[in-house]
């Protein structure tokens, strides 16, 4: 709110621009509209028709490389996909076979993200940013999911330190933070993406979405939903939807690792996901 409006006092009357202000008008409009185009770019979505925000599906690609091709088949390809080499970032060393999975999903038009585990704020950040090193000599990846992150402002300078180092890499790349809940809002300055739910459809059904969501472009939040019925693939993208968020990745599989493969209704939710920004 402008502290003008509260105040009671009135702007004075301008005369109309020249020439010259109406191409400085016109100069400043083109800036305006550049810095949004990259602000969408930064969390990969572009917007849909009659102002409302498209969808575009990720995956956390925790398989093997043929699952890979796979997902970049067809003319619906996933906007991000996840590399998962182990369990914490990314080895130590190169595989050859997620090489080529990875330049093939490049090339389908896919943001490949490196996956980083920070234990909550424990893992040294010297450690996170040796993955940070590897992903992009190893892959070409300069993008970062962040998993396992800390929803506490006691953390806030531990993921402002990662954040800072992987745009150092590359001033381009996006940030993903994963804590899997809402956090404190401060995250939001951090993160490119934050991933604000992942669990369940049975307790996506009842997640509640502070207020303060509806602040930010849809892009700047994910879902994630497993152990998902085929029978509500199409609510729990509407779903996702109506609770502003721009990316979401459905799945029916569940486990200790639900990210394993991809959804056996896969076609189906790539489907789904376009009609919800065209239909």
């Amino acid at each position: 709110m402008s502290a003008l409006g509260s105040r009671g006092d009135r702007p004075r009357p301008r005369k109309p621009p020249g020439r010259r202000g109406v191409l400085v008008l016109l100069a400043s409009i083109l800036v305006l509209a550049a810095a949004a185009v990259a602000a969408v770019a930064a969390g990969g979505m572009l917007p849909g028709s009659a102002g409302r925000p498209c969808q575009a599906a990720f995956v956390p690609a925790f398989f093997s490389p043929a699952g890979w091709t796979r997902a970049v088949t067809g003319s619906n390809v996933p906007g991000t996909m996840i590399l998962d080499i182990t369990t914490s970032g990314a080895g130590s060393a190169p595989e050859p076979a997620f090489q080529a999975a990875v330049k093939k999903a490049q090339a389908a038009g896919v943001t490949v993200l490196g996956y980083a585990n920070t234990s909550f704020g424990a893992r040294p950040a010297t450690a996170v940013e040796q993955d940070v090193r590897h992903y992009k000599a190893w892959y070409g990846v300069t993008s970062i999911l962040l998993d396992q992150a800390a929803t506490g402002a006691g953390k806030l300078g531990y993921y402002r330190r990662l954040a800072g180092f992987i745009r150092s890499v590359d001033p381009g790349a996006a940030v993903w933070l994963n804590p899997g809940l809402y956090p404190d809002q401060r995250y939001m300055a951090i993160a490119s993406v934050v991933m604000a739910f992942e669990g369940p459809y049975s307790g996506y059904s009842r997640l509640r979405v502070p207020a303060w969501v509806s602040r930010y472009p849809a892009a700047k939040f994910a879902h994630t939903i497993y152990a998902t019925p085929g029978s509500q693939l199409a609510s729990a993208i509407s779903l996702a939807r109506s609770r502003h968020a721009g990316w979401v990745f459905v799945t029916d599989r569940s486990g200790a690792n639900p990210y394993d493969g991809l959804p056996g209704f896969w076609p189906r939710e790539q489907a789904t996901v376009a009609r919800g920004c065209h239909g």
